[in-house]
C-alpha cells in the first residue's frame, strides 16, 4: 500500500478516518486516560498560545474542537476564533459542541465555523494574530503552499503554533503490533512533518523558528483502550482475527507481569513568527 491514501489522500481523510471524530476519539481516551504527565495536552497548548483579548486566531483542521472545548473558560475577552476543517463532519461536531457549551457562558468569545483547506485559506490576507495546526500538517499533500497560505494570512506579527510527534512516538506499541501484522509499516510511514524535520521545513517560510516539548508517556493498565488506539490507526486493514486475538493475548499477559504497558511519547509545538525573511 503506498502512503498517500493512509496520510495524504484528501478524499480518503475527508470521508473515512477524519468523517466524525470516531478514530480521534478512540486515540485521544488512551493519552488522556493513561499520560503520565497530568496536565491536559489541550491545556498545555492553550498556555502555549498566550492569548490576550481581542486576538484573531485561525485552527486549520480544529477536529472536533477540542482545543477550544477544553479551554473556553479561559478564553480572554474579545478574541474572535475561526475554526476549519477539511471534513465537513468535523466543522459540525466542533460548531454543535462548542455552541453549546459557549452558551453558558457570560462573556462569549466570537467562535466561526468553516470547511477549508490548509492550502486554499478563504480569508483575506493579514486576518490573523494567531493560526495553529495542531497534529495536522503531516496529513498535507502539498505542504509549502500550505505554509505560504498561513503566512498570507497571518498579520505582521503574527505566530504559527504547529504540534507533531517525533520519531520514537508511540513506538513499543507500533513494534509490538507490527508483530503480528506485518504490512503495518507501509499503514504508518515516517511522516513528512515532524519533530525530526519541522524547524527546517517550517525555516522555509517563517523566522524564527522556536520547538517546546511536550514530555510524557503512558502508562497502560487496560488492553482495551491499546487496541481501540490501534484498530484506529488502521490495524483491522492488515490483521487477520487469529493473529489480532493473540495480540490481545500478548498485552494482556504484559499488563499483568509488569502491571502496566509502558509507552514512550515524544510531542511538542513549534513556534514560528512570520517575521521578514
Amino acid at each position: 500500500m503506498s502512503t498517500k491514501p493512509t496520510f495524504q489522500d484528501k478524499t480518503y481523510l475527508r470521508d473515512q478516518q477524519y468523517r466524525t471524530s470516531q478514530n480521534l476519539d478512540a486515540r485521544a481516551a488512551l493519552h488522556r486516560d493513561f499520560s503520565v504527565n497530568r496536565q491536559d495536552w489541550q491545556a498545555w497548548v492553550f498556555d502555549q498560545l498566550a492569548l490576550e483579548p481581542g486576538t484573531a486566531v485561525l485552527e486549520c483542521g480544529c477536529g472536533p474542537g477540542w482545543l477550544w472545548r477544553q479551554n473556553l473558560e479561559r478564553i480572554p475577552a474579545g478574541c474572535a476564533i475561526t475554526l476549519t476543517d477539511l471534513s465537513p463532519g468535523m466543522v459540525a461536531e466542533a460548531k454543535s459542541a462548542v455552541s453549546e457549551a459557549d452558551s453558558a457562558l457570560t462573556d462569549r468569545p466570537s467562535f466561526h465555523f468553516q470547511t477549508a483547506s490548509i492550502e486554499d485559506l478563504p480569508f483575506p490576507d493579514a486576518s490573523f494574530d494567531v493560526v495553529v495546526a495542531n497534529h495536522m500538517l503531516y496529513h498535507v499533500p502539498d505542504l509549502p503552499k500550505a505554509l505560504q497560505e498561513v503566512r498570507r494570512v497571518l498579520k505582521p506579527d503574527g505566530r504559527f503554533f504547529a504540534a507533531t510527534n517525533g520519531d520514537n512516538h508511540m513506538r513499543e506499541l507500533k513494534e509490538l503490533a507490527r508483530q503480528f501484522a506485518p504490512a503495518l509499516p507501509d499503514a504508518w510511514p515516517q511522516l513528512a512533518f515532524r519533530l525530526e524535520n519541522g524547524r527546517a521545513l517550517l525555516s522555509t517560510t517563517f523566522a524564527p523558528v522556536d520547538l517546546v516539548l511536550y514530555e510524557d508517556g503512558l502508562r497502560v493498565t487496560a488492553v482495551a483502550p491499546l487496541l481501540a488506539y490501534l484498530h484506529s490507526m488502521y490495524l483491522s486493514q492488515f490483521i487477520t482475527p487469529e493473529d489480532a486475538a493473540a495480540l490481545e493475548r500478548r498485552l494482556a499477559a504484559i499488563i499483568a507481569d509488569q502491571g502496566a504497558y509502558h509507552i514512550q511519547k515524544e510531542t511538542g509545538l513549534f513556534i514560528a513568527h512570520k517575521g521578514v525573511l
